[in-house]
This record gives structure tokens, sequence and C-alpha cells, in this order.
């Protein structure tokens, strides 16, 4: 806890912390640029095993590739924009860091709360879609669904909170054997390819086998199509456990772009144009590579393929565990969040407080919603992911602003990488992603999700308002942003 010594600068009060209090708060440098790469994509890999199909239903599969190909702009800007920024900023905070510096307090906090919630919820949706794999391979009952959800929230927190240095080598490993899986389902399902299957869904009165529900569906299926980036942009949080952050973090996160980008859209055709096509895998399966396999391969091998399919979503749930823990550690570091949270373990230097709590915060969730729709309602896996949607996208708002206040008033700031995009990458990312807000609260399927998010989102807000600005320490994040405003002359 700090110590005394208020503060006030503006709406916040800072209070000295001493040597004692860093010192319980201290991370471990381990990652280079493959270890980031294999995190960047391992977080993300999990989208091309479940999620995304489900776009396909809500737009056709026209619909959903116009949906692709406005993700792929939008992430493509936030991704070079980000790699300016984290070579800039090299703090563990990442987004929140990249909001304090240009926005002050109040937006590092908002920057922060939002991703927050995005790694929360995103680790439940992981959780619920490899249960789901689980349940179908080894036919337990629906009543079974919070016992597979306990038994991997433990396993992989447990792995994150044991060490960095394993931490990151099992997430190069599990991410190359969710690679290996994927290349194993696009060679099988080649033969089996038909064009025309892609396009199998029944078009709504008055529209085309293009855009079977017109253009409202390229918006509907915006969320499910961010799935297959969404979390690359947690890379910034390893800053403080790099080796050379200001070289590394540009690479892992251009070239965990360029590789998403890839199994993206083989997995978008392949996936869609075998067996029962985009009318079966758009609406009528949670595990469509399980599905996928089991047309290409024949049921048998598929269940045992299946097993090891798993290997992409246990690399997103461990990956974005690892994100979740350190946005509550530099949160809580600097006192936005409570600052027992960030204290890290003695010997392994891991924030396993932090860790513990964005658990069991993801496992409430899914167990509300559980609560809500025992039975299964068949838009479970939708609705969760539109509330990670939700976090994700305010989080892009509030990041590609900081990077356009970044190039514009802190120009003394050194940047040992610069987007070849420069702001306008950062503004088309900016808009898409405020798009996506907006039509992510028009799908009456998905939108008490939503409206519970948002209220979980406000309800931050006012505990900032009411108590967090009174508990600011000064972090190396605070610190940094306090001294390039004073030169800045703010």
């Amino acid at each position: 806890m700090a110590s005394g010594d208020k503060q006030v600068i503006g709406t916040v009060e800072y209070h000295k912390a001493g040597q004692e209090y860093f010192e319980k708060r201290g991370l471990r440098r381990y990652a280079g640029t493959w270890s980031l790469w294999a995190l960047g994509v391992g977080a993300v890999i999990s989208g091309d095993f479940s999620g995304w199909n489900l776009g396909v239903g809500q737009g056709g599969f026209g619909g959903f590739l116009l949906a692709l190909t406005i993700a792929t702009v939008m992430y493509t800007g936030l991704c070079f924009s980000i790699a300016e920024m984290s070579a800039a900023l090299p703090h563990a905070g990442g987004a929140y860091s990249f909001g304090r510096t240009t926005m002050g307090p109040w937006g590092g906090y908002i920057t922060g709360l939002a991703e927050n919630m995005e790694y929360i919820i995103t680790t439940a949706v992981v959780c619920y879609f490899t249960g789901g794999y689980l349940q179908n391979i080894f036919a337990t009952p629906d009543a079974w669904q919070p016992v597979w959800w306990a038994g991997l929230y433990l396993v992989f927190a447990g792995l994150n909170i044991f060490g960095v240095e394993e931490s990151f080598r099992f997430i190069v490993v599990i991410t190359l054997l969710a690679l290996l899986i994927l290349v194993v389902f696009y060679i099988s399902a080649i033969p089996y390819f038909s064009w025309e299957l892609l396009w199998n869904i029944e078009p709504q009165p008055g529209e085309t086998r293009f855009l079977p529900m017109g253009w409202g569906g390229v918006g509907a299926a915006l969320p499910f199509a961010i799935w297959l980036y969404l979390a690359i942009e947690q890379l910034p949080l390893a800053a403080e456990e790099s080796h050379d952050v200001t070289r590394d973090m540009p690479r892992g996160l251009i070239w965990g772009l360029a590789t998403l980008v890839l199994t993206g859209v083989l997995i978008t055709f392949l996936n869609m144009g075998i067996g029962g096509g985009a009318a079966f895998f758009g609406s009528q399966t949670e595990e469509p590579l399980l599905d996928g396999f089991t047309h290409t391969l024949g049921v048998s091998s598929a269940k045992v393929l299946g097993l090891v399919a798993i290997a992409g979503l246990i690399a997103s749930f461990h990956a974005i565990i690892f994100a979740f823990g350190r946005n509550i550690y530099s949160l809580s570091r600097a006192g936005y969040f409570p600052h027992w949270l960030s204290v890290t373990h003695g010997e392994r230097k891991t924030p396993h407080i932090a860790l513990l709590g964005g658990s069991l915060v993801g496992f409430s969730v899914l167990i509300v919603l559980f609560l809500v729709d025992p039975n299964g309602s068949g838009t479970f896996g939708g609705v969760i992911l539109n509330m990670a949607v939700f976090g994700a996208v305010i989080a892009y708002v509030m990041q590609m602003v900081s990077y356009i206040l970044l190039r514009r008033r802190f120009g003394h700031i050194d940047r040992p990488y610069k987007s070849p995009l420069g702001e306008f990458g950062a503004w088309i990312a900016l808009l898409i992603a405020a798009a996506v807000l907006l039509l992510l609260f028009n799908n009456a399927d998905f939108r008490p999700g939503i409206i519970g998010v948002a209220i979980w989102f406000l309800c931050g807000l006012v505990y900032f308002a009411v108590h967090g600005r009174k508990t600011l320490v000064y972090s190396p994040e605070e610190e940094f942003a306090i001294q390039q405003s004073r030169q800045h002359g703010d």
C-alpha cells in the first residue's frame, strides 16, 4: 500500500510509495521477438477454431467476407499505430500507458478499464468454446460445462503463475501446434472444397446470394470477423518482460498480424466450402473446425484430432490470461485498481493475485450467463463474444486517439519505430471501431449482453470518480506521463 505524502494534480491525488512497495511488484525480463510473435498469434488463434463462423450466419458468406475485409483494414491501422507507441512508451501498462501519457489519468483509466473488460471477457469466450469442444469429444452432459470451465481456469492461471519463462515457452509450443493443426485441416479440406457451398444460404426476400441478409448483415457479421484478430494488440503489456522492446515489439505485432491474415482467409474459405457449407457452418455449430475434420477425415480420426485441435483454444486462453494479469497488475500498481492486486510472487515474479482475481471474474461471467440461460438458447457464444468486442472497440478508439495526440502534441518523444500509415491509418481504425461500437446495439439477440457489459463499464467509471482517482501512485507509467506533460508545457 502506498504511504502518505499526498499530492493533488488536477482532479486526482498521488501518494508517494516507498522502495518496498515496488520491490513487491517486480517483473522478470524474458521475451524476445519469437516469444512476442507467439503471444500475439496465440492470443488470437482460437478465433480460427470457434466463434468466427457465427458471423456467416449473421450476414451470409459475402457479408462476412466484406466484414472480414473491414476488420483487416482496422487491425492493420491499429497494429502499425500500436507498434509505434509501444516502442516509444515501453511500459507494462500497454494501452493504459498510451492513454495516460496523451490524455491524462482519466484517459488512461478509461482505456485501461475497456481493455480490462475485453481481456477478462475474451478468456471467458475462449473458455466457453473450449468447454464445448471437450463436451463434444467426451460426450459429457450440459450440466458439466461449469466443471470444464473451472478446470481450465485453474490449470492455465496456475501455469501463468508458475513463471514467465515457462509461460512463454509453453505459448511458443502450443501456438506452433495450433498452426500445424490448421495446416492439416487446410490440406484435408482442399479435395472437398466446393465454391457453390459458400453461397448456399437462402437469401431473404429481395436479397442476393452474395448478401442474403442484405447490407445490414455486414454490420451484424463485423464482431465475428473481429474475433479473427481480437487480442493481438495485447503485446505491449509484455513490455517490461521483453529484452529489447523497441526492436522486438513492432516485429512481433506486424509478423503476428500477417500470420493471422493468412490463417483467417484460409479458414474462412476452406471451412465454409465443405460439408453442409455456409448454411451449416454459419449457424448450426459452435465447433466448426471439429465438424470440418469430421467431414474431411472421418468421425474416429476427427475425435482424436479434435482433442489435439484444442491446442488453438488453449493457446488463446493461456495468452489472454497473461494479458489480463498484466493489465490488472499495471492499473493496480499505479493505484487505479486496489493496490493489493499488483503484488507479485516473491520468487517467480508473476502477478499471481491479478491472475487469480481476473480468472475469478471471468468464471463468474460464465456462471451468470449459464444460470440465465441453463438450457442454451443457441446464442450463448454470440452474446459473450459480442460482450468482449464491446470492450475491445472502446479500447481501440482510445488508443487511436492516443496515437493521433502523440503525433501532434508529443513530437519530442523518441520513436524508434514509425508507422508507415501514420495518422491516416489511425483515423481509419478509429472510425471503424467507433462504427462497430454503435452496431453492437443493433442485434436484439445479443443486446442484453451488451447492455450488461455497458453497465459494468459505467460502474468502473463511478468507482474511479469516487475512490480510484484518490489512490494513485507514481508508478513508471505515471512518472513518465507526468514528465512528458511537463516537457510539453501542460
